[in-house]
């Protein structure tokens, strides 16, 4: 972990702590640094506390006022925090859940949820029990017990719904149309890769390392045209030119009817 960051989560937890005080009962680094995976420039910041009881709106607003990017300036593109209660994290629900949601940096637009009602549901209500999957297995404490003890997983069942709700929003997404490299396509081909790894070897792995898994492992659903679509969406995570919306499409598709037992 870069020193920035470490000073970054440092404060964080601190400015939590102010103003939670003996509430904080945990926080956890989740995403790419709980999965070692972070990139510097690319890579947002994802945190996620827990405290004991439900948070009122001025404590909360208090909280987010501490921790925005104005106030504790975040060396990344951003940071996306969640707040949960005790309760909530250990009951393995595949509801949102959450107490208060913070979106803020330099890269990224500003945005407080106070409760999953304030949340579009257009912006996907699935995240928050896949990234508390990905916390039960990968997240660093920062604060309070290990994560594994603190934070459910989602059972099988919830877990495999929200991976494909997740992969169906994905393509969703507006991507250029047309034999051009298309921004945030290698990023779709890489989620649909990490989507299957999860589900068909019950593993979270980092994007690229996911990519990996799946060309070694998925048999029937790579040929030399997945080969060569992983390998660019690959190097497009350090410069190179991604893979263009068509063929980040299709690889998607081919991913959820594998998932779902569905033609493609």
């Amino acid at each position: 972990m870069p020193d920035a960051l470490l000073r970054y989560l440092t404060e964080l937890v601190a400015a939590a702590r102010e103003v939670l005080g003996d509430d904080l009962r945990g926080a956890y680094a989740a995403g790419s640094v709980g999965l070692d995976a972070y990139q510097p420039g690319r890579s947002d910041v994802d945190v996620a506390l827990v405290c004991g009881g439900p948070l009122d709106r001025t404590t909360a607003g208090e909280l987010m006022a501490r921790l925005r990017h104005e106030t504790l300036p975040c060396p990344a593109r951003g940071l996306e925090l969640v707040v949960y209660r005790w309760e909530v994290a250990r009951s393995g629900t595949p509801e949102p859940g959450f107490e208060v949601e913070l979106n803020t940096g330099a890269g990224m637009a500003f945005r407080v949820s106070y409760g999953p009602a304030d949340r579009p549901p257009a912006d996907g209500l699935f995240w928050y029990g896949l990234d508390r999957s990905i916390l039960h297995q990968s997240g660093r404490a920062l604060l309070g017990p290990p994560a594994a003890d603190v934070v459910a997983d989602l059972s099988p069942d919830d877990l495999r719904r929200l991976v494909v709700e997740a992969l169906r929003w994905w393509l969703a997404l507006p991507l250029p149309a047309g034999d051009v490299p298309a921004p945030g396509a290698e990023d779709a081909v890489l989620g649909a890769c990490r989507s299957w790894v999860r589900l068909h070897h019950g593993v979270w792995l980092p994007k690229v390392a996911a990519g990996r898994r799946l060309l070694a492992e998925a048999g029937p659903l790579v040929d030399a045209a997945t080969t060569d679509l992983v390998v660019r969406s690959v190097a497009a995570r350090d410069g190179g030119p991604p893979p263009s919306g068509p063929q980040a499409r299709a690889f998607q598709r081919r991913v959820l009817a594998d998932l779902t037992g569905t033609p493609s």
